[in-house]
């Protein structure tokens, strides 16, 4: 029996950044459709937020992260996708990739084409498939033709840059909202036809003029109560509300009759673990996402770099939108 000491973040209770704590671990071998990797870079998530701070309530201690790429240490019985000594990446449930080393389900983690590093495979792999289900299969009634407006909040961010550039691959029309001019102009280089900043500017207002008084298909919404009432503003008859976060808090209840009142609107709320439930769809999306990135067409940004111990400052600097793209953790 295998025991390994691992450097983790753990959190006893939750709340701020202050309960993120550098602790040893012990990790073991990996039992039947687990995997033991080793880390080489690990991806920072608005979603590890809200599981440290308690707006997804989760049993503690918890060790955190949702996100890594490293090298695969051992396989478990039945594992056939993965080998010792394959570089693999992932996106999975449950939280734990804040470490060095882990046990793990293998079902959502990837074998890593040699072309992309770790670093690169630890920032996209939440992200990028993120992008990939919201643009591919959160589609609004006719589906998305080139062409077509969609308005994207949160358009520099990890998901939305990678939103930017798959957007103009697929010949959409993506419209960025963004908190500063900096940031609009970072998702215009990315391939967004359109920027709003969204702190100088009514984004819906913009939205009608840009799309002269007819609304967008589908608003991609991450953002939640800050934006969700003015997103639906921003659409078209039968147009669709994709809401995938919270990152100003949650949307407050609301009567369903205003989707009615402002033209038969559709809303979902959409989170990426459905999408990756199985094995097979795991990787049909990253093969779409390694196809994207391999090609050139979707280039992946690191905007900060923080070490493992750092974690406290990367959480601050996440929340207070200080980040620009991908945030990782470095080992």
């Amino acid at each position: 029996m295998t025991s390994i000491t691992s450097k983790a973040v753990r959190i006893d209770q939750q709340g701020g950044p202050e309960q993120l704590k550098l602790v040893d671990v012990s990790v073991g071998d990996p039992r039947p459709g687990e995997i033991r990797i080793r880390h080489r870079a690990i991806g920072l998530n608005f979603i590890d937020v809200y599981q440290r701070d308690g707006l997804y309530p989760m049993p503690v201690p918890l060790q955190l992260g949702m996100e890594a790429a490293g090298v695969v240490e051992a396989v478990g019985e039945g594992v056939t996708h993965l080998q010792v000594g394959d570089r693999a990446a992932y996106a999975s449930q449950p939280p734990g990739s804040y470490c060095e080393v882990r046990v793990m389900p293998a079902k959502c983690v990837c074998k890593l084409p040699d072309a992309i590093s770790f670093e690169t495979g630890a920032a996209m792999m939440l992200k990028g498939l993120t992008a990939q289900y919201l643009l591919k299969r959160t589609l609004p009634q006719g589906g998305l033709q080139a062409g077509d407006f969609v308005l994207f909040h949160a358009a520099a961010g990890g998901v939305g840059l990678i939103a930017c550039q798959w957007a103009k691959a697929l010949g959409l029309q993506l419209i960025g909202t963004a908190g500063s001019d900096a940031k609009c102009a970072l998702a215009l280089q990315n391939g967004a036809a359109f920027a709003i900043n969204y702190s100088t500017q009514d984004f819906a207002a913009r939205v009608k003029e840009i799309t002269g008084g007819q609304g967008v298909k589908v608003v991609y919404d991450s953002v939640g109560k800050d934006t969700f009432e003015k997103s639906l503003d921003c659409l078209r008859p039968f147009g669709l509300l994709a809401s995938f976060g919270n990152a100003s808090g949650p949307v407050p209840p609301f009567a369903p009759g205003i989707l009615a009142a402002k033209g038969s609107l559709y809303l979902t709320r959409q989170t990426l673990f459905h999408h990756i439930a199985t094995r097979e769809s795991t990787q049909a999306m990253a093969d779409d996402l390694f196809a994207m990135v391999g090609s050139g067409q979707v280039k992946i940004h690191i905007g900060q770099r923080f070490a493992l111990a750092e974690v406290r400052q990367a959480h601050i600097a996440l929340e207070a939108r200080q980040t620009i793209g991908c945030t990782i953790l470095t080992l």
